[in-house]
This record gives C-alpha cells, sequence and structure tokens, in this order.
C-alpha cells in the first residue's frame, strides 16, 4: 500500500482544481450543501462557537456556517476558490467572522492544539490522498478540536459507481474525468474512527450520476 500519494498526481490535481474554480466561478452555486447543513445543526446542538472547515472551495458552506453565527476558518488548496469566498464574504458583511487559509491537506493544519469546536470537510478526504495521509489529516483534525469537538466529513465509497472505473493510481484511488478520487471502505471509515467516538455513518446520494457517499460524523472523546 502506498505511504504517500503520487508527486505527479498531486500536483496535477492542485492545478486542476486551481483552473477549475478559475474557470466556473462559484460552480456549485450559493445555497450551502445538504451535509452542512446538517452539520450546522449538529454544531450548534454542541454549542460550538469556532468550526474549521476544510477544502472549503469557493465557500458556500463556509459562508453558510458564518451566517449561523459561527467562527470559521475556511481552508483550500485553490487560491482562486478562495478568493471568491473573501469576494462574498465581503459582500455579505461576514469577514468579521471568516478567514481563508490556502492549505495543502497533507501538511499539517495552520492552527493551534484544541483551537476550534468543529471541523466539516465535504468530499476533501476523498481526493487524491494516499490513506496514510488520510490517517494524519484526521490526526490533525483530532490534535485542532477541543474536548467534545465533533467532525462531520463525507466521502465516496466503494459503493460508487465511479468505484474501479477510469485510471487506477493504487490504494483504491481512480481518476475519471480528470478529478482522482479516493473511494472509501467501510473498513477505513471504522480504522479512522478508533478514538474517536463514532455518531454516525449516513449513507446518501449527490449530483446527476448519482455519486454514492456516506457522511459521517464522530466526536472527540472529553
Amino acid at each position: 500500500m502506498p505511504t504517500g500519494s503520487d508527486p505527479d498526481l498531486a500536483d496535477q490535481q492542485r492545478k486542476h482544481w486551481q483552473h477549475t474554480y478559475a474557470g466556473h466561478p462559484r460552480m456549485y452555486g450559493h445555497e450551502p450543501s445538504a451535509p452542512a447543513v446538517h452539520a450546522a445543526a449538529v454544531f450548534a446542538e454542541a454549542g460550538a462557537r469556532e468550526v474549521l472547515e476544510l477544502g472549503a472551495g469557493h465557500g458556500r458552506d463556509a459562508l453558510y456556517f458564518a451566517r449561523t453565527g459561527l467562527r470559521v476558518t475556511a481552508t483550500d488548496i485553490s487560491r482562486s476558490g478562495l478568493d471568491q469566498l473573501q469576494q462574498d464574504a465581503e459582500a455579505q458583511q461576514l469577514t468579521g467572522r471568516l478567514a481563508t487559509v490556502a492549505h495543502d491537506a497533507r501538511d499539517p493544519l495552520p492552527l493551534a492544539v484544541q483551537s476550534v469546536d468543529g471541523v466539516f470537510a465535504h468530499m476533501l478526504l476523498c481526493m487524491a490522498l494516499s490513506t496514510a495521509e488520510i490517517s494524519a489529516l484526521v490526526g490533525e483534525v483530532a490534535r485542532v478540536l477541543r474536548p467534545g469537538g465533533t467532525f462531520v466529513y463525507t466521502v465516496r465509497h466503494t459503493g460508487d459507481a465511479h468505484y474501479g472505473a477510469g485510471t487506477a493510481h493504487g490504494d483504491d484511488i481512480f481518476e475519471h474525468g480528470g478529478f482522482a478520487v479516493h473511494f472509501f471502505s467501510q473498513e477505513l471509515v471504522e480504522r479512522l474512527a478508533q478514538g474517536w467516538d463514532l455518531d454516525e455513518v449516513h449513507a446518501f446520494e449527490e449530483g446527476g450520476l448519482p455519486r454514492r457517499l456516506w457522511r459521517i460524523t464522530q466526536r472527540r472523546p472529553r
């Protein structure tokens, strides 16, 4: 099993997303994703005040979190996506509640220990990351979460129609239409939940294929 992602693939994907957001501004629209609406309710029930979104893109979900009253740090590898997010935050007068940080998910998170109450990631963990890199990222999430903090993330899984299709890169990573996806197995979800309280693994569909995903909610023990 690979211990790290292919540097050429990772660089290609970074450029692909940069060009995608630059060429298709606000490509996902302005309405929040269904997983973000769920996460906001989970965060509110837990009394969260500060949250981190990984892979925020152009920010439809980060902006929604800020509108609900949360303080949000939004990260993404694409500077063009984050520029769109910053523009919309200024237009909606949310800059006091929202900060953007360009960040590669393979690197340590740019936050202090136990500095946020919640973390959200919509399909970031199933990008072109190796299993080892995903495990390291979840470890970083645990580091920055306060005790009792919640991590809500979504991933495409091995029941998806694109699993096994396109160009295989090993480690359950397949590239289709220019986008490389690491498809999650149930075993990987359970492995990433070790040391956490696993609240839910919810299956849902999204998009026209449709894409088949899991929404995972897990909490850092107090």
